[in-house]
């Protein structure tokens, strides 16, 4: 867990200042459907008003803006002064202006949104801020979540603020494609806009950090209005911004009903590509996760430091007793296999390969567990949230081990991992019991392109490209399972070790979608649709790793 004092101020203000060329893009938009007041909701420093006095061609066109920082808003106002924009600067918090705007229900006065709002995560919001944002949502009857991010309600107040036929332009966090907190924002969006424009760069646009961004382009539905959907634009470089946004938005051919009722990845896939992964989803042999298997959490213990360490503490400390096999990063386990011989080689590299298991009474029994429990407290470990609740501090509840294991995060594609060691897993990675095939069995059926292609559909995205997967999605993952097959897991195991988790992909996918009834053709363009998300996600343009 990340806590603020960890965090840079910028990351917490969450201001992440967007490029006068991109800025420019955006108001050319919005202004040229002839639009006159616009509202920019987070101003910063100003450069959208630049931006806008680049592209303004009335003298009745007015900008309302507004910026909570009292520096950053006069500059905003030097800005707008010399632009030639005439601008209202509120120095002040906008979703609470919105708010009261909403709740009175007063007429609808923006023409046009432009902006790039703050990129803040809820627990790192002042609470005056945050019951600010579950207002907006309850105001606008969308389901609220505490992990939402400041931005999502700056878009859906700025959405309810937009009168019918207004275009609306911002620079968003990428994870508006995917990530289940803006789930309300993508439902609220596909129900009020005629139309939707994702442009998704390969670049990270923010230096100091590895949030990669969007620009999210949408025009609010006139009275009766049908809804043409989402359409996404993956980019390369900055040469899209020398083009007409208004030519960019209106030539994208857009997708809609079931495509994008939820996360909206689907929509990067070719329509040949989505017809064959609704075929494949009715095939008798193709699963749901669920179906097959349970998925549980992993060990939290509150302090990993303290229960997860290397042989060297066991043995300074005297706790072999207590100590017990466990994996939980991909460094433990490169492979599809944990046994004895993996975790011997952990040990052996200095990897905190033990989890320490205290019963309730150890301390009071043991001088060894009194001493090394005394050096946790003098480090306040027996303070911290999870740790205090507990009966007895130092005792790690819902401690038992699985048959399989999966980590919580990927690079390239998730992976099970037939746990032979009996090895305890901690919350970096789940539990997993198969209900209806051999462990073993769904291990090596796991590695195929299907699986690893609904994996992106279902997973989000992280800084620096990586996958993460939490029960539920874990729950929709299709597997491909057949018994006309033998896979022998072992060379599966050494081929991921030793070549690639793309070519055991490749390779022992074709196997299994073979047995199951798909064509050559149809396996490739499986493949070439994982390979596609994937790169996106870890925003390479090459095919390989």
């Amino acid at each position: 867990m990340n806590f603020m004092i960890n965090e840079s101020a910028q990351k917490l203000r969450g201001g992440y200042y967007t490029p006068l060329d991109i800025a420019s893009f955006l108001s050319k938009w919005v202004l040229s459907n002839g639009n006159s007041h616009v509202l920019e909701p987070s101003c910063g420093d100003g450069i959208f008003l630049t931006a806008i006095g680049q592209h303004s061609k009335s003298s009745s066109d007015k900008v309302t803006a507004f910026e909570l920082d009292f520096f950053e808003a006069a500059k905003a106002s030097s800005a707008a002064e010399t632009a030639g924009v005439a601008t209202e600067i509120i120095n002040s918090d906008f979703l609470e202006w919105a708010l009261d705007k909403i709740t009175h229900k007063e007429e609808l006065q923006f023409d046009a949104v432009v902006g790039n709002p703050p990129f803040i995560r809820y627990q790192y919001l002042p609470e005056k801020f945050q019951l600010l944002s579950e207002a907006i949502f309850k105001a606008l009857d969308c389901k609220f979540t505490k992990h939402t991010n400041a931005w999502v309600p700056f878009v859906l107040a700025s959405l309810a603020l937009l009168k019918p036929g207004g275009r609306l332009a911002m620079v968003l966090p990428s994870e508006i494609i995917h990530v289940l907190h803006a789930q309300s924002l993508r439902t609220q969006l596909s129900l009020e806009c005629r139309k939707i424009v994702i442009i998704d760069p390969e670049e990270i646009w923010f230096e100091g950090t590895l949030q990669g961004a969007v620009i999210l382009m949408i025009e609010k539905k006139k009275r009766n209005e049908p809804s043409e959907g989402l359409g996404l634009i993956p980019v390369q470089g900055r040469n899209f911004l020398l083009e007409d946004p208004s030519t960019i938005f209106n030539n994208v051919k857009p997708i809609s009903g079931s495509t994008i009722a939820a996360k909206w990845t689907r929509a990067f896939l070719s329509a040949e590509t989505l017809e064959l992964l609704e075929k494949i989803e009715k095939n008798d042999h193709v699963y749901r996760f669920k179906k097959i298997a349970k998925v549980d959490v992993g060990i939290v213990t509150g302090a990993n430091k303290f229960f997860l360490v290397d042989d060297d503490t066991v043995k300074d400390n005297r706790l072999h007793k207590w100590a017990h096999p466990m994996f939980g990063r991909s460094e433990h386990c490169p492979g599809v296999i944990y046994d004895m011989r993996q975790h011997d080689a952990n040990k052996a590299a200095g990897l905190p390969a033990n989890f320490l298991w205290f019963p309730e009474d150890a301390a009071q029994e043991h001088i060894d567990v009194a001493r090394y429990v005394a050096k946790g407290e003098f480090d306040l470990l027996h303070t911290r949230y999870k740790t205090r609740i507990r009966r007895t501090w130092y005792t790690v509840p819902s401690v038992y081990t699985s048959e399989i294991g999966m980590l919580k995060r990927s690079h390239n594609a998730p992976r099970l991992i037939l746990n032979k060691a009996s090895a305890f897993t901690t919350d970096t990675a789940y539990r997993i019991k198969s209900l209806a095939i051999p462990a073993s069995q769904l291990v090596a059926s796991f590695v195929n392109p299907l699986t690893a292609l609904s994996a992106e559909l279902e997973g989000r995205t992280y800084g620096g490209g990586v996958l993460e997967l939490v029960p539920s999605e874990i729950e929709r993952l299709l597997i491909p399972v057949s018994d006309q097959i033998e896979l022998d897991l072992g060379e599966l195991d050494a081929m991921i070790r030793h070549r690639s988790m793309q070519d055991a992909i490749k390779i022992y996918g074709q196997k299994i979608l073979r047995a199951i009834g798909l064509s050559d053709d149809e396996i490739l363009i499986i493949f070439n649709a994982w390979t596609q998300l994937r790169n996106r996600r870890q925003r390479v343009s090459g095919s390989e790793e």
